[in-house]
């Protein structure tokens, strides 16, 4: 056996009436798609239930899977200690799910618990489960800062994982929608916020799962959501088939979108391979980039490519156009992987003696030595999209009003601490956050005073 289905739920603690107190009632309709999805589960009688929750332990690089033979929780944080559950754990899955991600080089384990309780993105399906259904162990797992791909790698183990242990298994996608559907809500609006909502009830009605990797991490952001990634893990787990999917419900009431859908698989169909697509198309794409792209970069990918198949260090090759070999200038090379971040290295100030020079150095740095990364593999080379940033001479400013995020970049500066942040970032709007982040990335206290420089850039692609 294996995924017997799924189901898209939120998890608003006001829904449980200990919690809401009468203040359940306005997303009535949301209560009563959830009541269908406890008598689904119920009538399916799954031997384990796999919870992905964003409110379980969560790490930028890594997928927490809770060890041990089981946990108890309440909902004690949201006044209704009377609340309570003891749930016992499928160790034996979670043993074959850790094998495989091993197996499969994805960072996923029961290492790194830092709470032991149950969450409420866990205890709210939970509660309407319980009281249909009493039967089958737990599995949790938390979602993770790493690409969407992963994740979805991560359900496609799942899957996998649940056949080799024999078991009848249900997933439920734990997560809200946007945070910020209304000015009277608790986060306030954005009009991303409506957008990601209706995308998002869109492509889960049509169990268009590959369309997940659409919305850029830019966009999730200002949604505020909180459930993408436990529904792309969802999605992995229905790789290569068929599903039949039903919109029970979608409210926004209280500001918070709330989606609930159900999921079945409906046979085999090799052209439901949507993360194979997905990467497919995205090498295609890196590599029309790279034959087009300026000297720049390619000399950068030369570079990335030298080292990270033959750990060879290249030399300034022929041909560059002058201005690469007579100028010195510092530099930052960026490299991403499926629409993420994958390495960025960079020196404020020339330290070469061409621009052609720190290029070559800055790319090695870039794909082995950024701390926020793993060292880039061979087979991740075909997906890499590289960006090389020629910097212009710094100059101090007496003030923030001197700036502007897509034009200028920003040095801020304490003693011998420096934090940088490169202009026309995405998701860096205000001058605001762009000094914040330099800050924070220089290690200076927001009690502590700091200096400011701007500069230009050149942005070769």
């Amino acid at each position: 056996m294996s995924v017997l289905a799924a189901f898209m739920v939120p998890h608003p603690p006001l829904i449980v009436p200990e919690v809401g107190k009468g203040g359940e009632a306005q997303i009535a309709d949301t209560t009563l798609a959830y009541e269908r999805v406890a008598d689904e589960v119920a009538a399916l009688e799954p031997e384990t239930i796999i919870v992905t929750s964003p409110h379980s332990v969560m790490y930028s690089d890594y997928f927490h899977i809770s060890p041990g033979s089981g946990a108890e929780g309440s909902l004690r944080q949201f006044r209704a200690p009377g609340v309570r559950f003891s749930e016992k754990y499928d160790t034996e899955l979670v043993k074959r799910i850790c094998e495989l991600a091993d197996a499969e080089n994805l960072p996923a384990g029961t290492l790194g618990e830092r709470d032991a309780d149950l969450d409420h993105g866990t205890m709210v399906p939970l509660w309407f489960i319980r009281n249909k259904y009493t039967g089958g162990k737990l599995v949790r797992i938390g979602l993770s800062g790493l690409p969407l791909s992963e994740h979805y790698r991560l359900g496609q183990i799942i899957a996998r994982a649940a056949g080799d242990c024999n078991r009848r298994a249900v997933i439920i996608a734990s997560g809200d929608l946007s945070h910020k559907l209304q000015p009277y809500g608790p986060y306030g609006y954005s009009p991303e916020g409506p957008e990601y909502d209706s995308r998002i009830m869109d492509v889960c009605g049509r169990a268009a799962f590959g369309e997940l990797f659409d919305f850029s991490e830019s966009f999730c952001d200002k949604a505020a959501e909180c459930g993408h990634r436990s529904f792309v893990i969802m999605a992995g787990a229905f790789d290569g088939l068929r599903v039949k999917a039903t919109v029970l419900s979608h409210q926004d009431v209280t500001g918070v979108g709330y989606g609930v859908c159900t999921f079945y698989p409906d046979g085999e169909d090799e052209g439901r391979r949507f993360l194979k697509a997905y990467q497919e198309k995205n090498e295609k794409e890196q590599l029309e980039k790279a034959e087009k792209s300026d000297a720049y970069v390619k000399l950068a990918r030369a570079s990335v490519e030298a080292w990270v198949r033959d750990r060879r260090r290249i030399p300034v090759p022929e041909g560059l156009p002058e201005e690469m070999l007579d100028r010195r200038a510092g530099t930052f090379v960026s490299l991403h992987r499926n629409g993420q971040l994958r390495g960025c290295i960079g020196t404020i100030m020339a330290t070469c003696g061409s621009v052609a020079e720190e290029i070559l150095q800055n790319a090695v740095s870039a794909c082995s030595r950024d701390p926020r990364f793993p060292p880039v593999a061979p087979d991740e080379l075909s997906g890499l999209e590289i960006s090389v940033d020629v910097l212009g001479d710094l100059e101090p400013i007496d003030s923030p009003d001197q700036l502007d995020v897509k034009r200028y970049g920003v040095v801020v500066s304490h003693g011998m601490k420096r934090g940088l942040l490169l202009p026309n970032l995405d998701g860096v709007d205000t001058v605001e956050d762009q000094i914040d982040i330099a800050r924070r990335k220089g290690g200076i206290r927001e009690s502590e005073p700091y200096t400011l420089e701007r500069f230009e850039v050149v942005r070769h692609y």
